[in-house]
């Protein structure tokens, strides 16, 4: 697809009642040119039938941030105000877009809209989601500000310890932006929103797409206090134990409290939480159920990326039709294949791998 084909289906998503002549006139070109676009369009099947009817599969679409990772392993015990011998590697991250390839790797075609620079962290950004099957067309793209960063130093055990994230350019996705992706966000399967991005714009979404499951992903306890305000409206929930604790206002120490604030955030409306309670296992519910599941003693490589393989395997669970605790099970496996890899993104992660990692989850 050219560059102008890109255009003009974006134009055609925005607004699929458009003229060829308003093409014409807003790309500032012929209209026979823009009906030459169109037909060549239709030929390579991007849009079927007149009414410029576009083809598109079930998707799920990601509302969230993606940056590079930069991340320091040391060799031996992490000396804090001290050098350390190690190893220093990069990798794409942002936990929009981490979720969006873990879903691509369970086969889920995945649309990510966020905010990128036209830098070369940028370039990096779309060519490697593009090799993954992530359809990053929706994003937002600038010339005049940076890709983020996400610069984290991990210790021997794998857990991150200090991380400093430069994000500003996912500010410029505001409401206007997201209001021309009404088309996309309505036809999605399910929405899936981190909190990275700002909190008018979730609340926008929520109350605007009331038809959309939303699923949400906390990423801290500072970023989650965005969303306190109408938590009840989202369909399925991932907090930690210190971002259920934020958001519930209930201490969770130990798993009949987080079952606690289970029936808080159902009661509010939540159709289905998980509450991480970190080594100690994950603690589920619905309105059917609220169970716990232990967590297995593995060797932690990486922690980083755990968290948004789990949110993927929600959604592919959801997709699927699963029960909360089969759900929580499918999702704790997706999760220890990502802690089994330095990399932030397992590249072994599939579905067939899940499965297997389930059978000793019970």
């Amino acid at each position: 697809m050219t560059d102008r084909e890109k255009e003009i289906l974006e134009m055609i998503r925005n607004n699929p009642m458009i003229s060829q002549q308003d093409i014409a006139d807003d790309l500032g070109i012929a209209r026979s040119s823009a009906a030459v676009h169109i037909t060549n369009l239709m030929k390579k099947g991007h849009i079927k039938g007149k009414g410029y009817i576009l083809k598109d599969k079930d998707y799920v679409t990601v509302v969230g941030g993606a940056n590079i990772d930069i991340m320091g392993f040391p060799r031996d015990s992490l000396n804090m105000e001290d050098s350390n011998p190690g190893e220093v590697k990069i990798s794409l991250g942002g936990v929009g877009r981490n979720i969006s390839e873990n879903l691509a790797k369970m086969d889920i075609d995945t649309k990510l809209i966020t905010a990128i620079g036209r830098d070369l962290y940028g370039k990096k950004i779309l060519d490697e989601c593009k090799l993954s099957g992530i359809d990053m067309e929706n994003s937002l793209i600038l010339k005049n500000k940076p890709s983020s960063t996400y610069l984290s130093v991990l210790d021997q055990g794998g857990d991150m310890k200090v991380a400093i994230a430069h994000m500003e350019i996912i500010d410029e996705m505001g409401i206007d932006f997201i209001r021309k992706k009404s088309l996309v966000i309505n036809n999605s399967k399910c929405v899936v929103v981190d909190t990275n991005i700002k909190g008018e714009v979730i609340e926008y979404l929520v109350t605007n797409f009331k038809e959309v499951d939303f699923f949400l992903d906390t990423v801290s306890a500072a970023k989650a206090k965005k969303v306190k305000g109408f938590i009840g409206v989202f369909h399925t929930i991932k907090p930690n134990r210190i971002e259920a604790e934020e958001l519930s206002g209930i201490k969770i120490n130990d798993r009949e409290d987080a079952k606690k604030a289970i029936k808080y955030f159902l009661d509010l409306g939540v159709k289905r939480v998980f509450i991480s309670l970190g080594k100690v296992g994950i603690c589920y519910g619905d309105n059917e159920d609220i169970g716990y599941l232990p967590i297995q003693n593995i060797k932690v490589v990486n922690a980083t990326g755990a968290g948004d393989a789990f949110m993927a395997g929600l959604v592919y669970s959801y997709l699927n039709g699963y029960d909360a605790k089969k759900s929580a099970r499918l999702s704790m496996a997706a999760s220890i294949i990502a802690l089994k890899h330095e990399k932030t993104i397992n590249p072994n992660m599939s579905i067939k791998k899940i499965q297997e990692v389930m059978e000793e989850i019970k």
